[in-house]
């Protein structure tokens, strides 16, 4: 993106803080670093820290996401960045970034005027000699698509590869439909427009296509036969834009693969990871 853009979206979020409420209260620190740190005219997104109480609040919707499998930080997301797309936030993560020679440029901290954080905003200047930032923690399967995929994933995808645990390859889906009656049936969660069911279509199709039995899948939260409640062994399982991403290893422990659908959209190409367990004995344990 515009590094133009880029600090349209950091002053966005400053303007959230200032505004305050639940959850933006309970942040203490906000630190930017990577490319647009360094001044890159052309960051692929903006890599910030985020350091943050949690109150009880707080802490029992983290509770439930962890349970559902879905995203623990969605509420202070949203909160910090609205709809848009560009901030890539880690939560908690600044002495790991630090202890692994990452250099942070604060911009705000509890107790200070906002002033101070456009302040220092506008001090990180451009520079033209300055690349994207190489990432850390990659495999070839995250080729191109690097900037869908979060840091904490990155981490755990990685270490499923190095355990030899998992093999992990890109996909890039058909936009086209599944046939099968079921298949059309589990596509009624989501409108006609929304992009999650145009990603399911597509991965229903290639498991049509490659004659992998419906009855074995776990598309999203939910099987696209059957009960979630029933004790089947679900052998795939379907996810959309990491929010059941903490299941993924999980499901490796009796599933054969996963599917990772890694940016729903309506019109632009529909890029997946397929992982497929290689050893149950060295997949991580929770």
């Amino acid at each position: 993106m515009k590094r133009e853009r880029a600090t349209t979206l950091l002053n966005d979020m400053l303007d959230r803080l200032e505004e305050g409420g639940w959850p933006l209260d309970l942040v203490d620190e906000i630190l930017v670093f990577g490319s647009y740190a360094r001044g890159a005219l052309n960051p692929s997104d903006v890599d910030i820290v985020v350091e943050h109480r949690r109150d009880s609040r707080l802490t029992s919707e983290f509770l439930h996401a962890l349970s559902y499998g879905r995203d623990p930080s969605a509420s202070m997301k949203r909160a910090l960045k609205g709809n848009s797309r560009g901030l890539q936030i880690h939560f908690g993560e600044r002495k790991t970034f630090e202890a692994e020679g990452f250099e942070l440029t604060m911009l705000w901290t509890r107790g200070e005027p906002m002033t101070a954080a456009r302040t220092r905003l506008a001090a990180i200047a451009p520079d033209p000699t300055a690349g994207r930032a190489s990432r850390d923690h990659m495999i070839e399967a995250f080729d191109g698509i690097d900037r869908w995929v979060p840091r904490p994933v990155r981490i755990d995808l990685t270490d499923l590869v190095d355990r030899k645990a998992a093999t992990i390859r890109q996909l890039q889906l058909a936009d086209v439909r599944p046939s099968h009656p079921a298949a059309l049936e589990a596509l009624t969660r989501w409108s006609d427009t929304s992009p999650l069911r145009r990603a399911a279509a597509a991965v229903l199709a290639h498991l049509e296509a490659n004659a992998q039995p419906l009855d074995s899948v776990y598309l999203h939260g939910d099987p696209v036969i059957g009960s979630r409640y029933s004790d089947t062994a679900w052998q795939i399982g379907v996810g959309f834009d990491w929010r059941h991403y903490r299941s993924i290893a999980h499901h490796l422990e009796e599933g054969t693969d996963w599917f990772e659908v890694v940016r729903p959209t309506r019109t632009q190409p529909l890029h997946a990871l397929h992982i497929t367990v290689q050893d149950r004995a060295v997949l991580p344990r929770s």
